[in-house]
């Protein structure tokens, strides 16, 4: 009886040691996960306002060359010297935010100030995760580049 109360309180000892394990690595693979969906969205975004600079294609005026919204990123843009109206596609679909679980996005505008937390509308310069959660370093999600 005495060995089996002494195994018990050892499995409960590990058990309560790897449980903080097992969450920091939960959080771990999340912001990898965030960090590659921010890389993939701003790729796109760029790749975006790069066609647009080589008159690759057809641009909204006001936008100055970027997006107006994710969607158009998933939608895709006539291309500009296409007869049949072909389109060029920017992300096969928009990647959820890892820390909310949604495809919402924090978006700003360039004519937004950096550290803006509201989106002005014109285009769709940049994002950021809408997370009020903060990072191990402490740094808020909404923060990272």
């Amino acid at each position: 009886m005495v060995e089996l109360i002494v195994s018990f309180t050892i499995m409960a000892l590990l058990t309560t040691m790897a449980l903080p394990l097992a969450s920091y690595k939960v959080k771990r693979d999340k912001e990898r996960e965030l960090r590659y969906a921010l890389r993939e969205i701003r790729k796109a975004i760029d790749d975006y306002k790069d066609a647009s600079t080589l008159g690759k294609i057809e641009v909204k005026l006001g936008t100055e060359g970027y997006p107006e919204s994710l969607e158009i990123l998933v939608e895709g843009v006539k291309l500009a010297q296409s007869p049949d109206g072909k389109k060029i596609k920017f992300l096969r679909r928009i990647p959820k935010d890892p820390m909310t679980g949604h495809t919402d996005w924090g978006k700003r505008s360039m004519q937004d100030d950096p550290t803006s937390q509201s989106w002005g509308g014109q285009n769709v310069f940049d994002v950021y995760s809408k997370s009020t959660e903060r990072a191990r370093d402490g740094t808020p999600y909404a923060d990272w580049d």
